[in-house]
């Protein structure tokens, strides 16, 4: 794979994992906090945008949800620090680390064609 491709790839693997987050957490805010809403609709339209930029991948369908599992665990402990105000402990970052190695695996790993 070479580095456009790469680079690419881990772009939507980010904005898949935002948009996602984003609208797991609109949706949270609504249902558990009693917010609008709109808040709730705008969250469903941001879990419908992530599953259209998913569909961008290069790759086949189980690699790609398969290598998004490391970026999604690591993305979602940023963002649970950033929501939750609590900073995740050494085990935490040795956990996405090992995941995000996982997925780098199964994403940039050089196959036979």
């Amino acid at each position: 794979m070479n580095l456009a491709v790469a680079a690419k790839s881990a772009g939507l693997y980010i904005l898949a994992a935002l948009a996602e987050l984003g609208g797991a957490y609109l949706v949270w805010q609504w249902l558990r906090a009693g917010r609008s809403a709109a808040l709730g609709l705008a969250g469903a339209a941001a879990l419908f945008l992530y599953g259209l930029i998913q569909t961008s991948q290069p790759f086949n369908f189980g690699r790609t949800f398969a290598a998004y599992g490391g970026v999604f665990i690591a993305t979602a402990l940023l963002w649970g620090w950033w929501a939750d105000r609590r900073a995740p402990d050494r085990y935490d970052w040795l956990g996405a680390a090992l995941c995000l190695a996982g997925a780098a695996v199964m994403i940039w790993a050089p196959r036979g064609r």
